[in-house]
């Protein structure tokens, strides 16, 4: 299991501890000096099955500051998966890519405790 996580992401601290209290182990990868390339975006973006733009950290500074939310729409997903290989502060966090291939992408408690009481 591979952890993409921000070190200083709050959000991903909560992940960390909560799979640390729950003793599951997993690769550590930190997401701005190891970014994810583009064609693991795509495998990832395939395995969540969810929309590409949920890829984007919303409420990050680069985001605001690149004008995604008004520039987005516009682009096609080729040119998103460029954006977001180009600088990991651009990609929710934390990635959890499991063992299965399947790919969780931020956190929620409930969600990891569904995935994991069933022994994954």
């Amino acid at each position: 299991m591979l952890f993409i996580f921000y070190p200083r992401c709050g959000t991903c601290r909560k992940a960390k501890k909560w799979l640390d209290d729950h003793g599951v182990s997993c690769r550590e990868r930190d997401i701005v000096s190891d970014n994810p390339t583009e064609d693991e975006l795509r495998t990832w973006h395939q395995a969540a099955g969810i929309d590409l733009k949920k890829f984007f950290n919303t409420s990050g500074q680069l985001y605001r500051s690149m004008n995604l939310k008004v520039r987005l729409p516009q682009m096609g997903e080729d040119e998103m998966y460029a954006l977001l290989a180009e600088n990991g502060m651009l990609v929710k966090r934390p990635v959890l890519v499991l063992d299965d291939g399947r790919v969780i992408i931020g956190f929620r408690e409930e969600q990891y405790e569904s995935l994991f009481d069933k022994g994954v």
